[in-house]
């Protein structure tokens, strides 16, 4: 299968890129974590609303939907960041990504990483995701 107008990456190139990618991807997976906690307090607050009729504390509830469409600024703008370099964004609370490449046999496959690798060890096909990882060399 081909993917038109996408940049391919050899390993080489690829593991280059984690030096810049790396710090990205680290404030990605501790903003969406943040992001998590907020959205959590937002719905316990919501909860206690709907479950004995009790008063929202409007001053809270404006803060945090704030705080959540700050960080969903954040997130959005961290993923572009990424996506501009040519790597794309797979699972944001995991930190993967995967980088466009041509496997020997010519198909367009995905060189996989995932924060905490040191460097990219995985490929996998393209409909067969995170889980049909197989490690490198092809």
């Amino acid at each position: 299968m081909t993917i038109p107008n996408v940049q391919l990456f050899s390993l080489e190139e690829a593991n280059e890129l984690l030096a810049r990618l790396r710090p990205l991807v680290e404030r990605l997976v501790e903003q969406r974590r943040r992001f998590r906690v907020r959205e959590e307090r937002l719905a316990e607050i919501r909860g206690a609303v709907l479950g004995n009729g009790g008063r929202i504390d409007s001053r809270e509830e404006d803060a945090l939907r704030r705080e959540l469409a700050q960080s969903s600024e954040v997130l959005a703008d961290l993923v572009g960041e990424i996506h501009a370099v040519g790597a794309q964004v797979k699972d944001v609370d995991m930190g993967l990504l995967d980088f466009p490449a041509r496997h020997p046999d010519g198909e367009v496959v995905m060189l996989c990483w995932r924060l905490g690798e040191d460097e990219i060890g995985f490929w996998h096909g393209l409909e067969d995701g995170f889980a049909g990882r197989k490690p490198l060399p092809f």
